[in-house]
């Protein structure tokens, strides 16, 4: 039971992690904090917050459990204000997507209390955000990965792995650049690929009858391109050596369709999609 939990920063990823524990009766109160007061407002009415506070100090003060969810260039302000704030006996976790930049971060501000911090991850997510965007079963069979560091507490690291399962996740734990790796193939180069398409062609002079007739493929590939602009480039910032890695790499199969569909090498193309094909089907399926 969690009697006082913190969310700092409202979006779809603290709001829905508010609902799943309420739902399952694991928290007394919900607090949040946000540069929004509409948003921490509308929250209040949702259900999703208890009450919210106007500073970060405020809404610390006697937390058990506090949930860091801003975008990544803002971690190392935020974990500054709760070292010098939040009981000492709180324990502090994080949802960002890049984990190597919100650990320098937490290390730089958090000094002796560096051992109740569990870096996290929910491997779960969409482009809308926002408090109304949150519900309670997103969480429901998704993974969540935690990369503890050495300094911290197992007891920690225990307690934060039992509220997301309780959010009916899974749990795995990687090394902080393993992870960050990973999560540079898997989520943000498809991001950097859809915003770049979408901002492509609405730079050609035939725009809107490209947009007019966009199809199914079209609108599932550029889906999230709708993401938050924010946390996407504060992503690159934070995870720029292995994205830009996997960019060039990228761009390399690309040339390679590129000068197969030149050449008009059937086998080539046939080849490249075939393996493709197979690869997708076999590792995810029609998911």
């Amino acid at each position: 039971m969690i009697d006082k939990l913190c969310i700092i920063g409202v979006g779809l990823i603290g709001s829905s992690l508010s609902l799943a524990l309420k739902q399952a009766g694991a928290v007394a109160e919900v607090v949040g904090y946000g540069r929004n007061r509409d948003n921490l407002e509308r929250g209040r009415e949702l259900g999703v917050l208890d009450r919210y506070e106007s500073s970060i100090a405020a809404a610390v003060n006697d937390a058990d459990v506090i949930v860091v969810a801003v975008p990544l260039g803002a971690m190392q302000q935020v974990f500054a204000e709760i070292a010098s704030a939040a009981p000492l006996d709180a324990l502090i976790t994080d949802v960002g997507s890049a984990k190597g930049s919100v650990v320098q971060a937490a290390l730089a501000e958090c000094g002796d209390g560096i051992g109740r911090f569990v870096p996290g991850h929910p491997i779960a997510g969409g482009e809308q955000s926002g408090v109304e965007a949150g519900f309670a079963t997103l969480y429901q069979g998704r993974r969540v990965i935690l990369t503890p560091l050495p300094q911290t507490d197992a007891a920690a690291s225990a307690r934060i792995e039992a509220m997301w399962r309780i959010c009916g996740a899974n749990i795995e734990y990687l090394d902080i650049e393993h992870h960050d790796k990973v999560l540079a193939a898997t989520s943000h180069l498809p991001h950097m690929l859809a915003y770049a398409l979408v901002h492509h062609l609405s730079n050609l002079n035939e725009h809107d009858e490209i947009f007019r007739y966009a199809a199914g493929g079209f609108r599932d590939f550029t889906r999230i391109a709708s993401s938050d602009p924010v946390m996407w480039r504060d992503v690159c910032i934070a995870n720029g050596d292995a994205l830009v890695d996997l960019i060039q790499q990228y761009q390399g199969e690309l040339d390679r369709v590129a000068m197969a569909i030149k050449a008009g090498d059937a086998d080539e193309l046939l080849r490249l999609f075939s393996r493709a094909k197979s690869q997708r089907d076999l590792q995810i399926g029609n998911c």
